[in-house]
């Protein structure tokens, strides 16, 4: 990387969640962007803040190994390498042990724990090969704390955390950092619609009251933690899992 060049950053998908926020967060530490997902609107103030960005196009299927292997060729095309990325996976499902077909375990199974592997493999290889990097994979905090109402999801979060400590602990002596983050109770459309609060507002204090912090998490929070992990300067952690939960996993 010559004096004058920034930091690229890979992120997706920015629709939702905390991505949006982080793709903000990103271009104020002077990054340029590689995002693909993208909210209406984003990449134009993201250029506000200075970020040169690149979009990639469409819905990208992350449980196809050819989807972030297009990002990394986006950014490596536009400029000429990857220095750090976060990826959001996953593939929600109910149900007790009882409740699992087949073909449940096979959509949780891919979305959230063969798409893992195909995002790491993906981030990898331009990383190992320029000798640095940082990557964070969005899991989940039920990865941490068993969810017995939606098993299957939360066995194949914690499956997928095991695989990118892992990972880590393979990639670190090369010079990259893998981490991964999950998240519960933040204030976004999909979480307040999961636990009915779009119809009855009064839910968000019922699932309050049930954090440490007796707050929703914020994507802002959110973002600003994440990017600490992928910013090039605190690179004193890896092979960790972060909850971003306000509690809600160690209760």
């Amino acid at each position: 990387m010559t004096k004058n060049q920034k930091r690229v950053c890979i992120l997706i998908d920015t629709q939702t969640h905390m991505m949006p926020a982080l793709a903000k967060e990103m271009a104020k530490r002077d990054h340029d962007l590689v995002i693909g997902q993208v909210k209406d609107g984003l990449p134009d103030e993201l250029a506000a803040l200075g970020a040169q960005v690149e979009v990639v196009p469409g819905d990208l299927d992350l449980t196809k190994a050819e989807t972030l292997q297009s990002l990394v060729a986006a950014a490596q095309k536009c400029f000429g390498r990857v220095d750090s990325a976060c990826v959001r996976t996953g593939s929600h499902g109910t149900g007790e042990i009882m409740d699992i077909t087949t073909a449940d375990a096979q959509v949780q199974y891919e979305g959230n724990l063969l798409a893992v592997v195909y995002a790491l493999q993906g981030l990898l290889k331009p990383m190992l090969a320029q000798g640095s990097g940082q990557i964070v994979i969005n899991t989940s905090a039920s990865g941490l704390r068993p969810a017995p109402s939606g098993t299957m999801y939360s066995a194949c979060r914690a499956g997928a955390n095991s695989l990118i400590r892992s990972a880590a602990l393979t990639s670190g002596p090369k010079g990259v950092n893998i981490n991964a983050t999950g998240t519960y109770a933040m204030n976004y459309p999909s979480f307040l619609h999961d636990v009915g609060a779009d119809k009855d507002p009064s839910v968000v204090k019922q699932v309050e009251a049930q954090l440490p912090m007796r707050q929703l998490v914020e994507p802002e929070q959110a973002a600003h933690f994440v990017a600490t992990l992928i910013d090039g300067v605190g690179t004193g952690q890896t092979a960790q899992f972060f909850a971003i939960d306000n509690g809600w996993a160690f209760q």
